[in-house]
């Protein structure tokens, strides 16, 4: 719509207008609220991520020491060789939940049914191998908890910069303009009114004056 000086100032505009100005005060309230549950979420999961992956720092760099000698010990082409033929007994299962209206995907391991810890025969391997391959299937979840903190602080990031230029766009620029209409209305509509009186002050002058004559 218009505003400033094209608005038109009729009673009627001025009804709709207060109307708009009601609505946008109560979306920017929502908006508001919501803003400040996306900060809380946000701090929690930044908690909860800094304390996930102080909790695995230690068992990764002992995972990639176990991957380092593994690689030392029977080769490139010989622990990739194994990688290749050996199957999968993990898969990661993805769901949504939502947080504020926010998507996040959330991660879950689920434990192929084998009848053995490891997948791989032990004819071409060592003790190294073995170390990796359970510290890797012990960590995993770990890991992909902290991959689901990380990609939810992304998620409600995201969300909580598009409810700020909203709340920014409701608080600077439409509620002011609403304002400044609603305010030159009452201003425009006070000064006919006022217009209106002295005219028909004038026309009451103009009567009494011909009455009078009229009973000379």
């Amino acid at each position: 719509m218009s505003f400033g000086k094209n608005v038109t100032a009729t009673k009627i505009e001025l009804i709709k207008i207060r109307r708009s100005l009601q609505v946008s005060t109560m979306v920017h309230k929502i908006l508001d609220d919501k803003r400040e549950v996306l900060l809380k979420k946000i701090d929690e999961m930044i908690e909860e991520a800094n304390k996930t992956r102080g909790d695995i720092w230690s068992p990764l760099s002992e995972i990639y020491s176990a991957v380092y000698d593994s690689y030392m010990s029977l080769g490139t082409s010989t622990l990739e060789s194994i990688s290749d033929s050996t199957p999968g007994i993990m898969e990661v299962n993805v769901d949504v939940r939502r947080i504020v209206d926010v998507k996040i995907p959330t991660l879950q391991i689920k434990t192929k049914e084998s009848g053995q810890d490891l997948s791989y025969g032990f004819s071409e391997t060592n003790v190294y191998v073995d170390k990796a391959s359970k510290l890797i299937k012990n960590m995993l979840p770990q890991i992909c908890k902290a991959a689901e903190y990380e990609n939810a602080i992304f998620s409600l990031a995201k969300e909580l910069e598009k409810t700020q230029k909203l709340i920014n766009a409701l608080e600077f620029v439409i509620i002011p303009q609403y304002q400044h209409a609603i305010s030159f209305i009452k201003g425009t509509l006070e000064e006919r009114e006022r217009e209106e009186f002295v005219r028909l002050k004038k026309v009451k002058v103009v009567l009494d004056k011909k009455k009078n004559i009229e009973y000379t």
